[in-house]
């Protein structure tokens, strides 16, 4: 941006400030023309309409006009508008990547499921106290829902998924995994 638009752009925000109308319709237009410029240069793949940017950011300045002091350059307060918009879009887009799955099938590697020995699941069982071992065991080992884990071991289920996240949660801390 040119000292004279920088000029020109503060002139009438400030004009627009103090209430002229006609001033801040100026004022608004000519952002709008230097906003898509800079929201396009910065949009590389689709999915975000720069222009969607240039009118949440003019919504932003409306709102915010009273946080510009009127002794600084205006261009730098516009510009850190529009960049924020911009962030929240790409946020809010994500960086999804489509890919077919037939141009990389080769390449994936196929996952060996992990097995746990039994003496490994008998040594992190016996790291918990008796009550949590039986629950864990009974669920995670076992295979026993709440319900016949809680009849098995004559506790209430409410009592038993207590135990069970107790439980879990302990030998996840004991192997940094929380």
């Amino acid at each position: 941006m040119s000292g004279n638009q920088e000029a020109e752009l503060a002139r009438l925000m400030r004009a627009a400030i103090a209430g002229d109308e006609r001033a801040y319709e100026l004022f608004l237009q000519r952002t709008a023309a230097l906003l898509r410029g800079f929201c396009r240069s910065r949009i590389v793949h689709g999915g975000i309409d720069a222009e969607d940017i240039v009118q949440e950011t003019l919504l932003a300045v409306h709102v915010k006009r009273h946080t510009w002091r009127q002794e600084s350059p205006i261009s730098p307060w516009l510009y850190g508008i529009a960049r924020y918009k911009l962030v929240d879009a790409f946020r809010k887009r994500g960086r999804v990547i489509e890919v077919e799955i037939g141009e990389i099938a080769e390449t994936l590697a196929v996952d060996e499921p992990e097995t746990a020995s039994e003496h490994e699941i008998e040594r992190v069982l016996e790291t918990l106290p008796t009550g949590q071992k039986a629950v864990v065991s009974s669920i995670s080992v076992d295979g026993r829902s709440i319900g016949e884990t809680a009849e098995k071991l004559g506790m209430k289920e409410t009592a038993v998924r207590v135990a069970l996240h107790r439980g879990l949660t302990a030998i996840a801390r004991r192997f940094g995994q929380q």
